[in-house]
């Protein structure tokens, strides 16, 4: 009897951990939906203050991120060139060096911690604070509405932090490119025709597609995993604050779903 209790008890705690993890998945998705569907309607961000909010996310998403961001891509992308470079020649298999390196930084990597590098700085951090007001609204006994929300802060913030991941994530493929040019053929302009060959065929139209819709996702999912699960209640119908470690395991588990359907779609 003992038995059956605690196996019924087990079951029936799996069973609403199961029920908790579909909602707010379901939840997610829902209110993603709705930040997309406003995000194609003009009127959502052409005149007046839903504009000014529109373009101030936008600013505050990109600019104060992106030198940071191009310093710490520019070393990790040196480093990481220089290994791949010296490994090569070492072995004899200079000839493969820059197809590696064009696929490891650029189509892997950089789209990658360009993600997660918004929704650390930005994208998380401005998620708790719209989830404190929101416990502040409704401790003073103002119950948000949720069209408003979705229009004055949600669809702000979600699209300043997509800007921010494609802006980073083609302004550090860039400097990559370059410093890969730089550190294989020098500053010598001869090996431009070799080298651009070299990249051509490695952006090919299929590994273009899945590599544009791979960095786009990505920057969908850091800007509505966040913002979405801010907006949720919790059980007790309230905004009590979540655990960071939490919306990030959440966040990464959803960008590296991605990453693992591009990379089939790529290498399979």
């Amino acid at each position: 009897m003992k038995l059956y209790s605690a196996v019924r008890h087990i079951c029936s705690r799996w069973g609403r951990t199961l029920r908790a993890g579909v909602g707010t998945c379901w939840g997610v998705l829902l209110l993603g939906a709705q930040m997309v569907l406003l995000a194609f309607v003009p009127s959502s961000y052409r005149a007046g203050a839903q504009r000014r909010a529109v373009l101030s996310q936008i600013y505050l998403a990109s600019a104060p991120l992106l030198t940071g961001f191009v310093v710490l891509s520019a070393l990790i992308s040196l480093v990481l060139i220089r290994i791949v470079v010296a490994t090569a020649y070492s072995y004899g298999l200079s000839q493969f060096a820059l197809e590696v390196l064009v696929r490891t930084l650029v189509l892997e990597l950089i789209p990658l911690y360009a993600a997660l590098f918004v929704a650390l700085r930005y994208a998380m951090p401005g998620a708790q604070r719209v989830r404190q007001q929101l416990a502040l609204q409704l401790r003073g006994g103002a119950a948000p509405d949720p069209q408003q929300l979705l229009r004055s802060e949600l669809l702000p913030r979600a699209l300043g932090s997509f800007f921010s991941v494609l802006l980073l994530a083609a302004v550090s493929s860039m400097v990559a490119l370059l410093l890969t040019y730089f550190t294989v053929y020098g500053f010598s302009p001869w090996g431009l025709p070799s080298y651009t060959r070299n990249v051509g065929s490695v952006f090919t139209p299929s590994m273009i597609l899945i590599f544009s819709l791979k960095t786009l996702f990505f920057s969908l999912a850091v800007a509505i995993v966040p913002l979405a699960g801010c907006a949720q209640r919790d059980a007790r119908g309230g905004y009590t604050r979540r655990s960071d470690m939490g919306e990030f395991a959440r966040l990464f588990s959803v960008l590296l779903l991605i990453n693992i359907v591009s990379l089939v779609g790529n290498y399979y």
